[in-house]
């Protein structure tokens, strides 16, 4: 592993399982199961949740996210927004997801819900974020922030974990 950890130690199957519940919120697919080493740590800060030793997941307000480690991981098939190129190097940059940029998104997706962004070209994460907009909106509306950006390609956590992978 290429990067530092503080605080690691393996989690409980009753934390697992709270999890598991926090990410059945909004996506149907359970991404790890008892088999699957489950543990937490704090990188650059962050609370992190490693399965299999890699940092698929974290936890901010006590929500658990993706990283963007864990979407190419387990490719989840909702909840994301698919932006156009021009949108891109804002986004990477860790600007927040305007409405104009978007060319697709999952029409399930509610406001406040945790979504994942990607490229129009390549279908590649870009970044993760909460929805300002529900899916039906992000789509249609012309003006104003759709997404609020909570990491992204060449923030401090992906730099520091992406070294290592």
């Amino acid at each position: 592993m290429g990067f530092k950890t503080k605080n690691r130690h393996r989690l409980k199957t009753k934390e697992i399982k709270e999890i598991q519940t926090n990410l059945q919120k909004s996506f149907i697919y359970p991404f790890f199961d008892n088999k699957s080493s489950v543990e937490s740590c704090e990188i650059e800060g962050m609370n992190i949740i490693l399965v299999d030793n890699k940092p698929c997941f974290m936890i901010i307000d006590s929500r658990v996210f993706f990283t963007l480690y864990g979407i190419e991981k387990f490719k989840p098939k909702e909840k994301f927004v698919v932006v156009d190129m021009g949108a891109v190097k804002f986004v990477t940059s860790g600007a927040d997801v305007m409405a104009p940029g978007i060319i697709d998104a999952d029409v399930n997706i509610c406001e406040n819900d945790q979504v994942w962004i990607c490229d129009e070209r390549h279908h590649k994460p870009l970044a993760i974020g909460i929805a300002i907009l529900n899916g039906d909106e992000m789509k249609s509306n012309r003006k104003g922030k759709a997404v609020k950006v909570i990491h992204y390609v060449g923030d401090k956590l992906w730099i520091k974990t992406s070294k290592g992978l």
